[in-house]
């Protein structure tokens, strides 16, 4: 299909053809990246920025690799040392982006809408590489493209996800690119980590919430675990870590209620211990090392698509 979207800042409004395309888009990438020489040329002259103003180093790096990938040129700007860092505006920034002229800008920043607020403002096509609670769009869609991979067919496929759903923008992510796909979603996780909207029975289409973790794995499809911020305890959120780790922790135990071979997902950077044991981490099930690979692939595809073809069609062979 032809891909008619400037920007990548949500999914939430996304078809399933959409979503669909950049999923068979990434297949092609993941057959570059397993080349002896990891690169082709679709974005040779174009020039990718990579604009972090809230510290990341794999989201970052998968972009750059991604970029690079394609052949583009890549500019990062980071808060630490930045003018951002030095009380820059978020205005003011745009104006320095939009005086850069880069093709894409890929953009993290702590506040909610921010990605949109860039996008309004700039030539350049505008990625939304996580903003606040709100919405990390690549995660959702890598996780996306690791199930259906894993798993095939995604229709009526039960995921549960389990963690603190309140101030996760993955969560969100995840529902709004598997959904579409035929996915089931049950959250699990403290109540006081899960939108109280949402914990009273006002949830999104597809989607259920069970406190009872045990429950919530019982012959489901995949899980994803979530990364627990130390701070909710502090802010009384968690009783403490220990407890966490006690009732919605994912110990082998609990894994093994999934159903057979059922995988185990984690966006990272993990607590090991509290969110999910070791050796559920490293195991047999776990797909948490492919996710990182596939999440390159994923952003390939979609800087292919903004820069590149503009239609889902095969890259050249070689650089």
């Amino acid at each position: 299909m032809k891909w008619n979207r400037r920007h990548v800042l949500d999914t939430d409004d996304w078809s399933r053809d959409e979503i669909e395309t950049v999923l068979d888009q990434t297949r092609a990438m993941i057959e570059i990246l397993q080349r002896p020489i990891r690169r082709a040329p679709p974005l040779r002259g174009r020039t990718v920025i990579l604009f972090f103003a809230e510290s990341s180093t794999r989201t970052r790096v998968s972009f750059e690799l991604a970029a690079k990938a394609l052949s583009a040129d890549v500019t990062n700007i980071t808060a630490s040392g930045s003018s951002v860092d030095k009380g820059e505006s978020l205005y003011d920034t745009v104006r320095t982006l939009q005086a850069l002229g880069g093709d894409v800008v890929v953009m993290r920043h702590a506040s909610s809408g921010a990605p949109y607020f860039v996008a309004e403002r700039t030539d350049a096509a505008v990625i939304n590489a996580g903003d606040g609670w709100h919405a990390h769009p690549t995660q959702g869609l890598l996780d996306a493209y690791t199930l259906r991979d894993a798993l095939g067919d995604l229709e009526e496929k039960r995921i549960v996800i389990v963690g603190d759903v309140l101030h996760s923008r993955v969560a969100r992510s995840d529902i709004n690119t598997l959904v579409p796909l035929g996915a089931r979603i049950t959250l699990s996780g403290p109540p006081t980590l899960i939108p109280t909207a949402w914990r009273c029975g006002q949830l999104p289409h597809g989607v259920t919430y069970e406190s009872d973790l045990d429950l919530a794995l019982d012959g489901a499809d995949a899980v994803i675990a979530l990364r627990i911020q130390r701070e909710r305890q502090a802010s009384g959120l968690l009783p403490s870590l220990r407890e966490y780790s006690r009732v919605w922790g994912l110990t082998a135990e609990r894994v093994a209620r999934m159903r057979s071979g059922a995988p185990v997902m984690h966006p990272g950077p993990m607590n090991e211990g509290i969110e999910i044991d070791a050796a559920v981490a490293h195991g047999t099930r776990s797909l948490i090392e492919t996710q990182v690979t596939n999440g390159v692939a994923v952003r390939m595809a979609l800087l292919y698509l903004l820069a590149g073809a503009g239609t889902a069609t095969p890259v050249e062979e070689r650089a």
